[in-house]
């Protein structure tokens, strides 16, 4: 066993060893150097310092010799202590959170569903298969009835009837309409196949005709009907969007104001000029810019089809063979 050196100093009162080591002073009760490592009677080692806890008197018995944790038992019961209390985190890791940030959102989007599901308006065209058909686009409110742009499909009863984009309903089957829902009503409550009578004016005349509506299966039969048509589309080489609607009363002025002609078109090749007023296609009057365009497509390509137009106050009427579209 190496011999130690009693070390005193000022203030010390138990004294001190040496460490026979390297010298340096250490407590009588240390059996380690704090600075070689030195164990004391084994010559140098790894270094362990034995644990003081404030409690350590009570836990191991009484007494002022340090204390020994044992193994056998959790270390905060051998000291009596006790660790503050951390706030426990939730341990999700990131798809975790992915996924239940989904779960909110559907869980909220079906909360609002179920929530606003008796407010939804009810649509202003469609009523069911049971409501009768008479062959326009849609009906639109105006000064002094109903109106509508365009009649499809061709071969319907609008068609058949004589009716054109533009024309104003006043009464339906006996009763007088001046709102657009008043007559998607009473389409309600004819029964399919049923003859109605129909006033209605065009440029500011009246005029009567009779029609016979038909069911939705048998709406759909004639679009479909014309869209598989093996002749295909006319084209007659201009653009829809680049027209202009005249209704002058004053000088019974009533058409579609061409403001563009194609190149080399159908329309051009034969004489038809930008500022045409076209007021005839084929023989049916022309309203709208949306009739116009349906007449086009109507129109059997390399037929020939007779148009109307006003120029510079003149009526002039100009046959047009048709292209395909």
């Amino acid at each position: 066993m190496q011999s130690q050196q009693n070390f005193s100093g000022p203030g010390d009162q138990g004294g001190a060893i040496a460490c026979s080591q390297c010298g340096s002073p250490m407590p009588k009760e240390m059996r380690f150097c704090r600075s070689c490592g030195n164990r004391l009677g084994e010559g140098p080692a790894e270094y362990t310092e034995t644990v003081r806890f404030p409690n350590a008197n009570s836990a191991n018995g009484g007494g002022t010799s340090p204390f020994y944790p044992s193994v056998n038992g959790p270390l905060i019961q051998q000291t009596g202590w006790s660790l503050p209390r951390q706030r426990r985190r939730l341990g999700f890791r990131g798809m975790t959170w992915l996924w239940i940030v989904l779960g909110i959102f559907f869980v909220t989007g079906g909360g609002l569903s179920a929530l606003f599901k008796g407010h939804r308006p009810r649509p202003a065209i469609t009523m069911g298969d049971t409501r009768s058909y008479v062959g326009v686009d849609d009906f639109n409110t105006t000064d002094g009835g109903v109106t509508f742009k365009v009649v499809e499909p061709p071969g319907g009863p609008a068609d058949r009837a004589g009716l054109v984009g533009g024309d104003i309903i006043t009464s339906f089957d006996g009763h007088p309409v001046k709102e657009a829902n008043e007559v998607m009503d009473l389409l309600g409550d004819t029964p399919v196949g049923k003859r109605v009578e129909v006033i209605y004016t065009r440029d500011g005349n009246f005029h009567s005709t009779q029609l016979v509506t038909v069911s939705h299966d048998e709406y759909n039969r004639l679009e479909r009907e014309f869209s598989n048509r093996p002749e295909g589309r006319g084209k007659f080489g201009y653009e829809s969007f680049r027209t202009t609607p005249v209704a002058n009363a004053e000088t019974q002025t009533f058409g579609v104001r061409l403001n563009y002609v194609e190149t080399n078109g159908p329309a051009d090749l034969f004489g038809i000029k930008v500022g045409d007023i076209i007021t005839e296609f084929d023989g049916v009057p022309i309203r709208t810019r949306d009739e116009l365009l349906s007449r086009v497509y109507r129109a059997i390509p390399r037929s020939s089809v007779q148009v109307t137009v006003l120029r510079d106050g003149q009526i002039i009427k100009i046959p047009v063979t048709m292209g395909r579209n």
